[in-house]
C-alpha cells in the first residue's frame, strides 16, 4: 500500500468530493494528509473516523509522501507540484496546467490506463467536458476509428466552483423578485440565460475551454488526426454537464451497434428510450460516477455519422472520481489491490 497520500486542495468543492470518494472506496494507504492554502490551514477534517488537521501547502511539505492528489488552480499546480515530484511522489493533478505538457500523461482510466502505469512524475486528469466525451468516443473509436467530432456542451455552473452555484441561486432569487444582482463569477447574468463562452478567447474565435476539448481528445486517444469542432455553453443548471455529440467514423456504425458498444464499455450507462421519454438529464445524473448516453441515432447529414446525447457529473467523473480512479489504478498495478 501507499505509505502517505496527500490531498492538496482538500477543502475545496472537488477536494470535498475526493474525501467522500476515499471514504466510499478506500485507497490502500497507511497515512493521509490534507493540504490547503494558508487561509484554510489549521482547520480540522474528520476522515475515516479520525480528526486530521489541515496543513498549509508549501514547497517543502511533501517529504515522505509517495502519492499526491491535487485539485488546485493552474498557478498553484505550476508552482508547487514540481516540489512534490522532487520529493519522490507521484502526482495526480486535476488542474489544467500540466495536461498538454510534453512527457505528462493525460489519463482517463477506462480509456488509456497504460499511460498512467508508464508515467513518471505528474499524471494529469483531463478537463471535465473532455472526460465524458472521450469515455463515450472510446468504444466507437476502437470499433470504427473516429475521424471527426462536432460537440456542443451545456455546462453547469458548478464547473467554476462554489461561486458559480452561489451566483445561480442568488441571481435567480433576485431575478424572480425583480431586483438587480451583481454577478462577479460570470460576465453576464446566468439566471434564465445561456452564455456561449467558457474561458478566454483563443485562436480562430474559439475559447480556451473549446480548445482543451480539441487537444486533450487527441492526446488521450493517441490520434492527432481526429478533427474536433466544439462549442461550449454555460447554462443555468447547478450540476452535471450535458453534450450533444455528432461523430463521423471510417465506416458506418448503426444506432444498434453503437448501443451495444456503449453498454459493454466500463463507466457508461445507456438510457435511451425516447418513446418513454427516457434519456440522461442533469437531474438524474448528479451524484453518479458514470457517463450517461442516450438519444442514440443516425446522423441524417452524413452516411458515416452518428449522433447522441451525453451527461455526466462534472464534479465526480469530470474531476474527483477520475483522479481517484487513477490512484486506484496505480495501487492495483503496484500493490495488486
Amino acid at each position: 500500500m501507499f505509505n502517505t497520500v496527500a490531498l492538496v486542495g482538500a477543502t475545496g468543492a472537488v477536494g470535498r468530493i475526493m474525501r467522500q470518494l476515499l471514504e466510499e472506496r478506500p485507497l490502500p494507504a497507511k497515512t493521509f494528509r490534507f493540504l490547503a492554502s494558508k487561509r484554510s490551514a489549521g482547520g480540522t477534517i474528520t476522515f475515516r473516523g479520525q480528526d486530521h488537521q489541515v496543513e498549509e501547502l508549501t514547497k517543502d511539505c511533501f517529504a515522505g509522501t509517495d502519492l499526491v492528489i491535487a485539485t488546485t488552480p493552474d498557478e498553484i499546480a505550476r508552482d508547487y507540484l514540481p516540489s512534490a515530484v522532487e520529493a519522490g511522489a507521484t502526482v495526480i493533478d486535476e488542474s489544467g496546467y500540466w495536461r498538454m505538457k510534453e512527457g505528462v500523461a493525460l489519463v482517463i482510466p477506462e480509456v488509456n490506463p497504460q499511460d498512467a502505469i508508464n508515467a513518471k512524475g505528474i499524471i494529469a486528469s483531463p478537463n471535465c467536458s473532455t472526460t465524458q466525451m472521450v469515455v463515450a468516443l472510446k468504444p466507437l473509436h476502437d470499433a470504427a476509428k473516429v475521424k471527426r467530432v462536432v460537440v456542443s456542451t451545456y455546462q453547469a455552473v458548478s464547473g467554476i466552483g462554489l461561486s458559480g452555484t452561489k451566483e445561480l441561486e442568488e441571481g435567480t432569487h433576485m431575478h424572480l423578485h425583480g431586483q438587480p444582482y451583481n454577478y462577479t463569477a460570470f460576465k453576464h447574468p446566468i439566471a434564465f440565460n445561456c452564455i456561449p463562452q467558457i474561458g478566454g478567447e483563443k485562436e480562430a474565435g474559439y475559447t480556451s475551454e473549446e480548445m482543451k476539448m480539441v487537444y486533450e481528445t487527441r492526446k488521450i486517444l493517441g490520434d492527432e488526426s481526429i478533427l474536433v469542432c466544439p462549442t461550449c455553453v454555460r447554462i443555468p443548471v447547478a450540476n452535471c454537464h450535458s453534450e450533444t455529440i455528432a461523430v463521423e467514423t471510417e465506416r458506418p456504425i448503426s444506432p444498434e451497434e453503437a448501443r451495444g458498444l456503449f453498454e459493454s464499455f466500463p463507466g457508461i450507462k445507456v438510457v435511451d428510450d425516447i418513446g418513454s421519454s427516457m434519456y440522461p438529464m442533469p437531474l438524474n445524473s448528479t451524484g453518479s460516477d458514470l457517463v450517461y448516453v442516450g438519444r442514440i441515432r443516425k446522423d441524417l447529414s452524413h452516411p458515416n455519422g452518428l449522433s447522441f446525447w451525453c451527461v455526466s457529473d462534472n464534479l465526480r467523473k469530470g474531476a474527483a472520481t477520475n483522479a481517484i480512479q487513477i490512484a486506484e489504478l496505480l495501487a492495483k498495478h503496484r500493490f495488486g489491490k
